[in-house]
């Protein structure tokens, strides 16, 4: 079993969530599985100061920024289709609404990066498991967009605490055509029609050990329908 891991560059605000991508690559090496990151080889919408939220006047690169994270190894997102792995995971971070899509200035309206859309739909057509956790799950909903698929997802809850506002997200997911469902933090959505997983992860006011919760019931999910689909 091989799982690629994409990445969406280093850090909440510009890239990928880092305490989620840990998380997930902790969870796989614990679930005994394969797996690989992988990034696209852009560059940033922007840079972001995590110290003080202020934009910062440099440019860096996805693929470059993504390696902080997988410790170098790390390949190329546009040399690398659903043949290569049995599963994908994406951590969330706004790096998917910026890098990836424009969800974070645009919406559903906003376009979507060409290799990863191809290669969700690539996933979905061979019928490959794809877990989507925190704000990623809009990049899926994005992909899918006039596919004629309705694909189940969350992004968390209006019934607990989120510095988001989740109706408004879910109004903007049901525009791709996307089927938006209410979840908390440590439990997660499966698709089973779909083959895909969600979870809402720091999209919710949460510790590391309920994110963590929720990872670790994604990563379980996303194993099991993965090992379902070897066997059919």
């Amino acid at each position: 079993m091989k799982i690629g891991v994409l990445l969406s560059g280093a850090g909440v605000y510009d890239g990928a969530e880092i305490q989620e991508s840990v998380l997930i690559l902790l969870a796989l090496d614990q679930a005994d599985v394969s797996y690989f990151c992988i990034a696209p080889n852009i560059e940033q919408h922007h840079v972001i100061n995590h110290l003080t939220g202020n934009e910062m006047n440099e440019k860096r690169n996805v693929l470059t920024e993504s390696a902080r994270i997988a410790r170098g190894k790390i390949k190329d997102l546009a040399e690398i289709s659903a043949e290569d792995m049995d599963g994908l995971v994406m951590p969330g971070g706004f790096g998917v609404a910026k890098n990836f899509t424009k969800w974070a200035f645009e919406g559903a309206n906003g376009e979507i990066n060409s290799d990863v859309k191809r290669l969700v739909n690539e996933m979905i057509k061979q019928h490959k498991p794809i877990a989507a956790v925190c704000m990623s799950p809009t990049t899926v909903a994005k992909a899918l967009e006039g596919s004629g698929i309705e694909a189940t997802l969350t992004v968390g809850t209006t019934n607990k605490k989120s510095p988001y506002q989740i109706a408004d997200i879910n109004e903007e997911m049901k525009k791709t055509g996307a089927n938006p469902v209410m979840c908390t933090v440590t439990e997660v959505v499966s698709d089973d029609v779909n083959n895909i997983v969600s979870s809402p992860c720091y999209m919710m006011e949460a510790s590391i050990s309920q994110v963590n919760e929720g990872i670790q019931k994604t990563i379980a999910k996303l194993v099991e329908m993965v090992a379902l689909q070897r066997e059919s």
